[in-house]
């Protein structure tokens, strides 16, 4: 069995440095970073869970009253085509 010997003076316990206690500035802009971080990535979970869900919520409205988008841009074709 080995073990890895150690060389040179070792680490005392007064060398550790106490975390350095940050200004109110310092404060309010790591905050800024973390709700910027946080809601860049809501942004990207929630904004195509709305557009999904809005689609969704069209073709429910579309299939209760009868008709498709398909039916929807051929009577707006036949409209437009009068003009």
């Amino acid at each position: 069995m080995t073990t890895e010997l150690h060389e040179g003076p070792l680490e005392t316990a007064t060398e550790v440095a106490a975390p350095v206690r940050r200004t109110w500035r310092e404060q309010r802009e790591r905050r800024r970073r973390r709700r910027i971080w946080m809601e860049e990535i809501l942004g990207w979970i929630l904004v195509p869970a709305i557009v999904v869900g809005c689609y969704w919520a069209a073709e429910g409205v579309m299939t209760a009253l009868g008709t498709s988008p398909s039916a929807i841009l051929n009577g707006f074709n036949m409209v437009t085509s009068g003009f």
